[in-house]
């Protein structure tokens, strides 16, 4: 699976709710920066999407996917489900080698304040 069709499968896992998915594409040593946390490791990552993420009636929309050295850099959207509505804007950055993710760096716009305690990416 090429860097592009990882990130793309990262994305549909957790839109699904695929939580072996997900594992599926993470390497054992995966970690996630985000601007509100960082999360260390495979399986801490997928037990917070899991169990812990405030708002799981999300779907990430990717508008761009941008080839590096080390992986890919996706701009997108997640929007709520229930009426399309978009929570923030993200450029999300994947640093992946031999065919897992093996880290990510999320940087987030301004989180719609009337989505209540919610954000997710």
């Amino acid at each position: 699976m090429d860097d592009a069709a990882l990130a793309r499968a990262y994305y549909d896992a957790i839109d699904a709710g695929d939580y072996d998915a997900l594992r599926g594409v993470l390497a054992p040593e995966f970690e996630h920066i985000r601007p509100d946390m960082t999360l260390s490791g495979r399986e801490e990552f997928v037990a917070f999407m899991r169990d812990d993420r405030p708002r799981t009636d999300t779907r990430h929309v990717v508008d761009a996917v941008y080839d590096g050295a080390e992986g890919v850099a996706v701009h997108g959207r997640l929007l709520a489900v229930d009426d399309g509505r978009e929570l923030f804007a993200f450029v999300d950055a994947f640093d992946t080698a031999d065919g897992e993710i093996r880290g990510l760096t999320t940087y987030a716009g301004a989180i719609d304040s009337t989505a209540g305690s919610t954000s997710s990416s």
